[in-house]
């Protein structure tokens, strides 16, 4: 996924002082092309509107691949939204757009958020992003294939992955042993799942860059050698693999193995593939910390609606709506207890693999200004790192550089 989400138009009171109408601008999440994400908001809105008979909700959906730009585009023009439910939401808060999160939501749900989100959604450690679905990321891989190729069980260690891989080569006709999609999509996040995996990431607990660390360098050259120059990450050279083609190709069973969210299991499962998952493997065995992803929801305070907005988000954060909007696209909650009635429910049984690692999990530096910058620049550069020649050191010592740069640029 990565895991985009929702974005508000233009907010603005009316009928008198005793009338709001908030605007909300909303990104959709069908993937099938269906109205579900029209039908969730419109059920929740009619249902908080009649609660709250002096406050409307006006919501605009928008696809994901514009409504990061509508938002931006509203904003510039003095009209932004009241409500904003988007990709990221640094940039806002260090503008000064934002309300601060603990002066818009009540106490009780301010202190749901799991931990490791409501820490992302700071700026300079003050709240303004509210996590609105999450995911994680595991291993999955086709059992029909495993069976084939005489694999009796999925890979824990990064040695056992690349024999896995090995043996899906050499036993079976499969194109992709372990599909590694390095290309512009969401390179950065197939990188952070490996650099998590042997303990590091793209900062030092959150706050400086540190991109070609030792051990980030040993990683990526793992990677290199160990799958790429083997061969064993198919056809499509890594850079030029995008998420959403490796996951096309699982779906129609040309994938031995692959890191994925929950969205796979709907898409594989759709198309007939009997697929297993486990966390993704550590050098050793288990990872030492798994990856988050959020999308963000936030308070523009351009219309001074601070009261309404923050009445009609507690509404949205209640278990209920976290639940049936996670639920419906195979997302997670992002409340610990939301959390907990997903973990209790068995309908929610295929997400519990996924849900277990995210209250500990490491979300990207999101927070941080010059992030947008900085994973633009892994998702452009990071797949010459194991092209035929690429020098892992070297490409991460120019990323590296590039985040010294964007970050002097924000002031951080």
């Amino acid at each position: 996924m990565a895991l985009g989400l929702t974005a508000g138009l233009t907010g603005c009171g009316s009928d008198g002082p005793s009338h709001t109408t908030l605007t909300l601008v909303a990104a959709d999440y069908d993937v099938d092309g269906g109205q579900s994400s029209r039908e969730y908001w419109a059920k929740l809105t009619a249902r908080f509107e009649e609660k709250n008979p002096k406050i409307d909700v006006d919501v605009h959906i928008e696809p994901w691949t514009n409504v990061d730009r509508k938002v931006q585009d509203m904003v510039k023009a003095g009209e932004a939204p009241d409500i904003a439910q988007i990709g990221a939401y640094a940039d806002y808060a260090a503008a000064g757009k934002l309300y601060n999160v603990e002066r818009m939501l009540s106490l009780q749900t301010a202190a749901n958020f799991l931990p490791p989100l409501a820490k992302a959604g700071e700026h300079r450690r003050t709240p303004y992003g509210m996590p609105f679905v999450a995911s994680t990321r595991l291993l999955f891989y086709n059992k029909k294939l495993f069976s084939e190729a005489g694999i009796e069980k999925a890979p824990a260690t990064w040695d056992e992955l690349r024999d896995a891989a090995e043996k899906l080569k050499e036993e079976t006709e499969v194109e992709y042993p372990f599909a590694l999609p390095l290309g512009p999509e969401e390179a950065q996040a197939e990188t952070m799942n490996w650099l998590l995996s042997a303990g590091e990431s793209y900062t030092v607990g959150g706050g400086s860059y540190d991109i070609n660390s030792a051990r980030n360098v040993e990683t990526v050259s793992w990677v290199k050698t160990n799958l790429v120059d083997r061969k064993l990450t198919g056809p499509v050279a890594p850079a030029q693999l995008n998420r959403k083609m490796a996951f096309a190709a699982f779906a129609r069973g040309e994938v031995g193995m692959l890191n994925g969210h929950p969205s796979l299991l709907r898409i594989a499962r759709k198309a007939g593939v009997d697929l297993g998952t486990v966390p993704i493997p550590g050098p050793k065995g288990t990872p030492y910390s798994a990856m988050g992803v959020a999308d963000w929801i936030m308070a523009f305070k351009e219309n001074g609606n601070r009261a309404e907005a923050g009445k009609f988000l507690d509404f949205v954060f209640s278990d209920e709506n976290v639940l049936a909007f996670a639920g419906q696209n195979n997302l997670l909650p992002v409340t610990v207890s939301a959390s907990q009635a997903m973990e209790e429910d068995p309908k929610y049984a295929d997400l519990k693999n996924f849900l277990e690692p995210l209250p500990n999990s490491v979300l990207p530096p999101v927070g941080k200004m010059s992030w947008a910058a900085v994973s633009a620049e892994i998702k452009q550069s990071i797949g010459k790192a194991v092209a035929p020649g690429g020098s892992p050191k070297a490409v991460l010592d120019a990323i590296d550089r590039v985040a010294e740069q964007a970050d002097i640029k924000s002031g951080e």
